[in-house]
């Protein structure tokens, strides 16, 4: 899976990359002062790096806990993520990573000890204040877990902090490290959905819908809370219908008790990252239209955006409770 690993050369001998190294005895090892210098370099090929990316292994100094974007959340006053890796072994389209860095590369940040410190600093600026951190923003929570062991850190550290969430934001089934422990009451399993034929046909090498929804069941007899997320929004012209049978599948399987949440966004790229975007797959449909720039953002034009968001709302609102559902701003 993994042919090159890039390794800063301070963290050479950290257990977690010794442990990353051990894992691929086969690939090929190269030193580097910097991340950045292999991520940010100039005339990278994502389209090309995307087929095989490499793993980069390095240390991060600062930003270890932000803001999350205006909108975003469940529930919380009080909302922040924090990235562990940058980048997705999956390759969505819609996805605005593709427009965010120049690398197709993986990166991991092995010192977790830091981020936990940082994490459990914005916890004690507001005792008694619950406040939400979400993974997955700038990577798939749990796609690359056997080589992160992110849950297996992570989730005993929470379990400890009071008045705290964290939320795993995933489309994979790398599930194991969960089913091997018992649920902690403050970690929200959220698994991110379209429908199955816009899936297949935009979300390239993630599991299928059927197989991420076994995996959510198995996490559902197991006592984890768990999240729906339909974002974002795909429209086309059967989009009612598929979304209709999407929510179908799910609801059938899924128990309302173990909802801890649900939501939905629009499409929406920043103009920059949009353009990026394009110039990578300029033949691929979605990006056709009809979409529009508001605020800074590419996104369907108004009309469409809103009567999506009615349809799907009215949707969800028949089978779920309302006091669950946290719709992102628009």
């Amino acid at each position: 899976m993994i042919d090159s690993i890039y390794i800063e050369e301070e963290i050479q001998n950290h257990p977690r990359v010794l442990e990353v190294c051990e894992r691929f005895p086969k690939s090929r090892r190269i030193l580097c002062g910097r991340y950045g210098e292999v991520f940010n370099r100039k005339a990278q090929n994502f389209r090309l790096q995307k087929y095989r990316p490499a793993l980069i292994l390095a240390k991060k100094f600062d930003h270890f806990v932000l803001d999350v974007p205006k909108g975003y959340g469940i529930g919380s006053d009080r909302n922040f993520y924090f990235s562990h890796m940058l980048n997705c072994i999956y390759d969505c389209r819609y996805c605005f990573l593709q427009g965010m860095y120049r690398s197709a590369h993986l990166v991991f940040f092995v010192n977790y000890e830091d981020f936990q410190a940082a994490i459990e600093k914005k916890t004690n600026e507001a005792p008694g204040i619950e406040t939400h951190f979400f993974s997955g923003y700038d990577c798939d929570s749990l796609a690359l877990e056997p080589v992160t062991r992110f849950t297996e850190s992570f989730l005993p550290f929470f379990a400890q902090l009071p008045n705290t969430q964290l939320e795993l934001r995933t489309k994979s089934i790398q599930v194991k490290s969960l089913l091997n422990r018992e649920p902690i009451k403050n970690c929200v399993v959220a698994f991110s959905f379209t429908p199955a034929e816009v899936a297949a046909v935009l979300e390239d090498k993630t599991p299928s819908v059927e197989r991420r929804l076994k995996t959510m069941v198995q996490l559902q007899e197991r006592g984890w809370k768990l999240g729906l997320r339909f974002d974002p929004l795909i429209y086309h012209e059967q989009y009612k219908e598929q979304y209709e049978q999407l929510f179908q599948d799910v609801f059938r399987k899924i128990q309302i008790p173990s909802l801890h949440s649900v939501s939905l966004g629009p499409f929406r790229l920043p103009k920059e990252g949009y353009e990026n975007v394009y110039k990578l797959y300029p033949d691929q449909k979605l990006f056709a239209g009809p979409l529009e720039e508001r605020n800074g953002m590419v996104s369907y034009v108004r009309g469409i955006e809103e009567e999506m968001v009615s349809f799907v709302t009215k949707k969800l609102l028949q089978r779920i409770p309302k006091n669950i559902f946290f719709p992102c701003a628009i």
